[in-house]
C-alpha cells in the first residue's frame, strides 16, 4: 500500500470499486464496531458524492465519502480504515484530499466522540450537542467557510 488517495465520482464507480468500499465500510462499523444500520442509503452513486480511497478499488484499506447535501453543503462521512492498516496516517491523508475538493467552502460531519481531536486539527468544531448513534457516542461538527486545515508537507501529501 503507497498510501495515495484515488478519487472517484460517484457515477463513474465501477462496480467492484463499490462492492470493495461497501465491504470495507460493513466490516469497520458493522461488523467490527457492531453498529446495525442502514448502510446502504442511496447516496453512493449520486453525481456529488466524491469517493476518496486509499488502496486497490477492488479492496481498499482506507476511505471516506464527500457528500454534496440538497442545499450545497459539504458533508464528509463513512470515514473508516481497516484494522490492519490503521496508525500510517491514511485518515489525515484521506482528509487532506476531501478537504482540497471542498476548498473554502463551510462543510460538516458527524465525529466519533473519540475522533473530535483529530477533526479539530482540520478547523472542525463541534456544532451541536453530542448524541448517541447505535452504541457509538457522536459530536456534530462544522468547519466554517475560509477556514485554514493543518500544514502538510510534501511527503505526507503523497503519502511516504
Amino acid at each position: 500500500m503507497d498510501g495515495t488517495v484515488q478519487v472517484t465520482r460517484g457515477p463513474d464507480l465501477t462496480t467492484a470499486a463499490l462492492h470493495g468500499l461497501l465491504r470495507l465500510r460493513v466490516d469497520v462499523f458493522v461488523v467490527e464496531q457492531r453498529c446495525a444500520y442502514a448502510e446502504l442509503d442511496g447516496r453512493d452513486l449520486d453525481a456529488g458524492t466524491v469517493h476518496l480511497v486509499i488502496g486497490p478499488a477492488e479492496a481498499p484499506v482506507a476511505y471516506l465519502r464527500l457528500l454534496t447535501e440538497p442545499g450545497g453543503e459539504r458533508r464528509i462521512g463513512r470515514v473508516c480504515t481497516a484494522a490492519v492498516a490503521r496508525g500510517r496516517g491514511s485518515s489525515r491523508r484521506l482528509l487532506v484530499a476531501a478537504l482540497r475538493e471542498v476548498g473554502d467552502a463551510p462543510c460538516v460531519l458527524d465525529a466519533q466522540e473519540h475522533l473530535t481531536g483529530l477533526y479539530g486539527g482540520f478547523g472542525f468544531v463541534p456544532s451541536g450537542p453530542g448524541y448517541d448513534w447505535d452504541g457509538v457516542p457522536h459530536v456534530p461538527m462544522r468547519r466554517p467557510s475560509g477556514s485554514a486545515g493543518p500544514t502538510v508537507s510534501r511527503e505526507e501529501d503523497i503519502g511516504t
